[in-house]
């Protein structure tokens, strides 16, 4: 006869039986994507734009942690990170890959090198963009896409119209070799800070000025503590997505396409706000009144470009002088 602790046991190792018995429920594959800028600038919202497509397209095999504004890593320490596999995905500005050895990166850093977004994507839907993805395959990284943020602004706390407005500023640029030598064309002196640093930076004269376009320079409320910015358009700042190459490589080939799809559908959306989010950022920093801006007039762009041109020649030994030259034929620069 069966007491009730008979009953019980029995019915314990019979709950036991039956969940060895069952598959263990699947885990979600997570994406941790860090980023250093606000979740309302233009790299934020198509960030937050791949997660919710991922989510979907995979129903929910695949969860996106974002973490902007540098709660996780600065600038310098996010690339070391992904290769650790600490994260598995960031959208660094192109400048960032210098320091990992892939300088031909820095063929978007030289001023002056494309003038409009159709320019642009001749460089990056074409033959030199996708080649420079795959140069970064041997660094353990896996590139996806090209994310806009925008066409450069220059600010500083004096009026810089003229090339020669610039000597002896103080000017932060990320690190890059070609933004150096950018700024000693201007006859600036060259300051490399991380870029949740350069607020504070410019608060309290550390710099005098910086390179920005206007939905980073609003989104970090840099229109505060800069007084004149000019309209130069000189240099373009955009993003590569990447992932750690083992972790991506590692998927499951339907999860991996899945996911390909999200970053394409997130990519045209990047791209899609970008001008639009520059062109607010401006109005609404010429609504608040802290910075005069001023526009170039076709002599002193002439000047702007008879000083930065140079910088092509000067810096294609480090990029590639075949690199170089295949962008300008690409864009027709003679």
């Amino acid at each position: 006869m069966f007491n009730r602790r008979s009953l019980a046991a029995l019915a314990g190792a019979a709950v036991l039986a039956l969940s060895g018995a069952l598959p263990a429920l699947a885990q979600p594959v997570v994406i941790k994507f860090s980023h250093v800028v606000a979740p309302d600038t233009p790299k934020g919202k198509a960030a937050l734009k791949f997660k919710e497509l991922a989510e979907q397209y995979t129903e929910g095999k695949v969860v996106v942690e974002v973490y902007p504004n540098s709660q996780l890593y600065k600038d310098k320490e996010e690339l070391e990170a992904l290769q650790l596999g600490a994260v598995q995905m960031l959208a660094p500005s192109l400048a960032k890959f210098g320091p990992l050895g892939v300088q031909q990166f820095e063929i978007f850093d030289l001023p002056y090198l494309m003038a409009d977004y159709d320019d642009l994507r001749k460089i990056t839907d074409g033959e030199v963009g996708q080649s420079l993805l795959g140069l970064l395959d041997d660094k353990g990284i896996k590139g996806l896409a090209y994310w806009d943020n925008g066409f450069k602004i220059m600010s500083a706390n004096t009026p810089i119209q003229v090339p020669d407005d610039f000597l002896g500023l103080k000017m932060r640029i990320q690190s890059s070799k070609i933004l150096e030598a950018q700024m000693q064309a201007l006859m600036a002196v060259p300051q490399v800070l991380a870029f949740s640093e350069v607020y504070q930076a410019l608060q309290t004269g550390v710099v005098d000025g910086t390179e920005n376009p206007p939905s980073n320079m609003f989104t970090q409320k840099m229109h505060e503590v800069q007084k004149h910015a000019t309209l130069s358009n000189h240099g373009y700042l955009g993003y590569a997505v990447i992932v750690n190459k083992a972790f991506w490589d590692g998927l499951d080939p339907a999860l991996r396409e899945q996911l390909d799809r999200a970053m394409d559908e997130s990519t045209v959306y990047a791209n899609s706000i970008a001008k639009e989010e520059n062109d607010w950022a401006m109005d609404e920093m010429r609504k608040h009144g802290y910075t005069q801006f001023h526009e170039l007039t076709e002599d002193e762009r002439a000047e702007w470009l008879e000083v930065l041109r140079p910088v092509h020649d000067e810096m294609a030994s480090r990029i590639g002088a075949d690199l170089v030259a295949k962008a300008h034929e690409v864009l027709g620069i003679e």
